[in-house]
């Protein structure tokens, strides 16, 4: 059946209204549509949002499959909401190529669970030595606008400059993770009170503020664009703030774990929380959420990170770094954003969806709920609490640090171009 009608859902938060699907279109929205040969979906009290945009997540694939694949990691999209994912070049190989973002392209075109578009390695084998083939890879099928050695920091100026000047030729983004090595080397958590109390190497924030500094001064001095990501001290946002103040064009991500958790939970020892960069302090978390109220962060990147069991299920100075969190993150948003007041659900519209599709050029996503537009939707449950079980994840990896919590909300449809990607929380 090519017709949907989602009968009574409150679109963006607002009243409740109708929304027909009509193939891959929005036919009509408004209230008391016809529901003549269309399948309906009842959706009185439940939220309708575009398609989530994730502009950060690692799919592992190629090369890392037993993290993640590219078929598992758009299941997981398409069970969060989401409908298009960014994903990053630290594969084996790296995608530092045309033929390697091709690969990943391709694969996600044939999955079909959500939009994958490739972001391109900066330098060749994330080595920071010598620029990757930006422009070919610009050029390629797979089009890529951004570009990230995440994982690693771009930390030659020189290099940088010359990153930002390429591909300001094509109206294109360099994504850097902000991380300055000769001040982290053998950091295992935020420096602080608890690292310091726990003996665990410490991680300082001016390790982060000073490589956004230096980004942003390169950004206004070349003219181009940059993007910081996964920001977590609450000094990075004053120097984004600044930034913003003159003119330089900067956005900025954070995480959802950022919004929510803190370097107290280290002391656990559970791998789990181990992740790049660290869980910072209450400060920071109240200081991000801030700024992602007002705009000074511009959105919301999970940095989905799988790993597999025995990656994380060791000591924690052997453990690798990160969480998974596409299935997760509208939760962690509505416990942190929403329920806090702080955003209303237009809010989390523009910075999971609006913003992060205009950032990374994600044709068809990111745009308005109404007639004429693709049909790329998420219905949220917001009344829903449960707690989080990893063994029902579509991941292949179920590093998170929220099993047992409970969080609030849960996506019960997803749509890519009209097909139902997601039915009453199930995959289809």
């Amino acid at each position: 059946m090519s017709k949907i009608l989602i009968r009574g859902a409150q679109v963006l938060g607002g009243e409740p209204q109708d929304v027909l699907i009509d193939g891959s279109t929005i036919a009509e929205v408004g209230v008391g549509l016809s529901a003549e040969g269309a399948e309906v979906v009842e959706a009185a009290g439940k939220v309708l949002l575009p398609g989530l945009v994730d502009l950060h997540t690692h799919l592992r694939e190629p090369g890392r499959e037993d993290s993640e694949t590219v078929l598992t990691g758009t299941r997981a999209a398409a069970s969060g909401g989401y409908t298009a994912v960014f994903a990053m070049a630290n594969t084996f190989p790296v995608a530092d190529t045309a033929g390697v973002v091709e690969q990943v392209y391709r694969l996600g075109q044939e999955h079909g669970y959500c939009d994958v578009q490739p972001i391109g390695a900066v330098t060749v084998g994330l080595e920071g030595r010598k620029l990757a083939e930006l422009g070919a890879m610009h050029e390629s099928a797979a089009g890529v606008t951004v570009f990230s050695d995440d994982g690693k920091c771009v930390d030659d100026a020189v290099i940088m400059r010359r990153a930002l000047e390429y591909v300001k030729a094509f109206g294109g983004v360099v994504a850097q993770h902000a991380q300055e090595p000769r001040l982290t080397e053998g950091a295992q958590m935020n420096e602080g009170v608890v690292s310091a109390e726990l003996g665990l190497g410490g991680w300082p924030a001016v390790a982060e503020e000073s490589i956004i500094a230096r980004d942003v001064l390169l950004a206004e001095h070349v003219g181009s664009r940059v993007h910081i990501c996964h920001l977590s001290t609450a000094g990075s946002v004053e120097i984004v703030r600044w930034a913003k103040s003159r003119g330089i064009d900067v956005t900025a991500e954070v995480t959802p774990h950022h919004l929510l958790l803190t370097d107290e939970l280290v002391r656990s020892y559970d791998p789990v929380y181990k992740v790049n960069p660290p869980l910072r302090t209450e400060r920071d978390v109240l200081a991000l959420r801030e700024a992602l109220a007002d705009g000074t962060i511009d959105i919301v990147a999970t940095d989905h990170a799988p790993h597999p069991h025995e990656d994380k299920d060791c000591e924690w100075a052997a453990a690798a770094m990160g969480m998974v969190g596409l299935e997760t993150a509208l939760s962690v948003v509505q416990e942190t954003m929403v329920e806090t007041g702080l955003l209303d659900w237009a809010g989390v519209a523009d910075r999971m969806s609006f913003k992060p599709a205009r950032i990374g050029r994600a044709t068809g996503h990111g745009r308005p709920v109404s007639a004429g537009e693709p049909a790329n939707l998420t219905l949220v449950d917001t009344e829903y609490r449960g707690s989080v079980d990893p063994a029902g994840f579509a991941s292949r990896s179920r590093n998170t640090p929220y099993e047992g919590r409970e969080l609030p909300g849960r996506v019960t449809h997803t749509w890519l171009r009209g097909k139902a990607t997601l039915v009453d929380g199930k995959l289809t």
